[in-house]
Formats: structure tokens, C-alpha cells, sequence
């Protein structure tokens, strides 16, 4: 899918809105079509509290639904066009008292941890039959940290490290 950014100067000016093609529009809205909304807009309508729900639903799920619960056509339509513009979210559809916006999810950073250990391994284990003309029998074990494969193919826990005797003493 490829994005294209416009600045559109009469809904906010320091924000860029989001164009979508119809191919893209059309593939959102069946998307879309099985989500519940996430936000709701009451009595007091587009409140900054909502601004703040929604610009966090968006930055969590990328897609979303409103449910606008009171207002006429007009109104309704009036905030959709101002939500999009204010949270840099393209309009995707607004069906009823139900509106559809979509903004590209945030890259999320992640810190390497230093101190982690890696986790557990997959190791494929073979068991020759005795007699030559079969297959081998396949088998697929999770060796975790405290353990070690042996050369029969079976796990063995490590054996707790042994404790000096001349350290105990003083």
C-alpha cells in the first residue's frame, strides 16, 4: 500500500491529512467491518477527552470505530472531518452513527536487554531403528537453560554446582 501525505491548510494548519487511494479506502473498510468501537462519543460531544481516547485507540490498533450516540447526519459527519483532521487520521467511512478512522501505527522501541539469557532451543532428535531398512524415528525436544541433551537423546537437568566444604568453615 502506498501512502500519500497532503497538507490540507482548512482543517488544521499545522497538520498533514492523510489521502488515501479508493483501492486502499475499500480494503480498511472490510477490515474494519468486524471491529467493535472503541470509543464512544456521549451528550457533550467531541470533548478533548475524546480527542485523547481516540489519539490513544489509533496509536494501539491503527484502525478504529467511533460510535457517535447522539447528534444528526450533518453533525456527525462535521466531527468525523474534524477527528481525522485534528489526530492526522484518515477518514475511512462513516456509516450511520458509526465512523471508521485509520492512521499508521507508531514503530514501538524496544531496549536490548543486556543481561538476557537466550531462550529455549528446538533440537530435532533421530532414534535409528534396529533393524536397517525403516525409518528413523523423529522426534523434536525443547531443551530449556538448566538442561542438557545427552548422547541417547534424552534431557538431563543440571546438577546444582557443589558447594566447597573449606568455605563454609572460618
Amino acid at each position: 500500500m502506498r501512502l500519500e501525505v497532503a497538507s490540507n491548510p482548512s482543517d488544521n494548519p499545522g497538520m498533514a491529512a492523510i489521502e488515501l487511494t479508493p483501492v486502499q479506502r475499500k480494503a480498511y473498510r472490510a477490515e474494519a467491518h468486524h471491529l467493535d468501537p472503541v470509543v464512544m462519543v456521549g451528550g457533550d460531544g467531541l470533548t478533548p477527552a475524546v480527542a485523547k481516547e481516540t489519539d490513544a485507540a489509533l496509536n494501539a490498533h491503527g484502525l478504529i470505530k467511533v460510535r457517535v450516540l447522539e447528534g444528526d447526519r450533518a453533525a456527525r459527519e462535521a466531527m468525523f472531518q474534524q477527528l481525522a483532521g485534528q489526530l492526522n487520521a484518515a477518514p475511512i467511512q462513516h456509516i450511520g452513527k458509526l465512523l471508521v478512522l485509520w492512521r499508521p501505527k507508531p514503530k514501538k522501541e524496544r531496549a536490548a536487554d543486556e543481561e538476557r539469557k537466550p531462550g529455549p532451543k528446538s533440537v530435532k532428535v533421530l532414534k535409528y531403528s534396529e533393524r536397517g531398512g525403516q525409518r528413523p524415528e523423529v522426534r523434536v525436544v525443547r531443551v530449556l537453560g538448566n538442561q542438557r541433551l545427552t548422547p541417547g537423546g534424552k534431557l538431563k537437568k543440571a546438577q546444582p554446582r557443589q558447594k566447597s566444604v573449606k568455605k563454609g568453615r572460618v
